[in-house]
């Protein structure tokens, strides 16, 4: 915990997503009271995507898509919450940077917490 994916477009394959999870990690540290050595980052590239009727980004053109889940052990207030998708929104800001083939981004990020039936090991 916490278990933190990153779902983006392949119009955001220019993006430095492991600079992304090393900013990302620290905040989450600070906001919501997690270990750093705790903080587990996924990217996941997605491929087909819509944006309203407009296919995603491609050499024509078209919008991308980076959507963040921070999924937590349960105890964190809303306003903690709200806080975190926050943070995460204003890192998206500094580090996805326009690029050819991309007509707009849109970003989003929700805090989620574990369910109960959450458990982990380290081998």
């Amino acid at each position: 915990m916490p278990q933190i994916t990153v779902e983006r477009s392949p119009g955001l394959d220019h993006v430095d997503w492991t600079a992304f999870a090393l900013a990302l990690h620290p905040v989450v540290v600070e906001v919501a009271a997690a270990r750093l050595e705790a903080c587990k980052t996924r990217v996941l590239r997605t491929e087909d995507e819509v944006v309203g009727d407009v296919p995603g980004a491609t050499a024509q053109g078209g919008p991308a898509i980076v959507h963040v889940t921070l999924a937590l052990l349960a105890g964190r207030s809303d306003e903690t919450k709200a806080q975190l998708t926050e943070a995460v929104l204003d890192l998206l800001r500094k580090h996805v940077e326009p690029a050819d083939g991309v007509s707009a981004v849109h970003a989003s990020a929700e805090v989620r917490d574990l369910d109960p039936s959450y458990r982990k090991y380290e081998g």
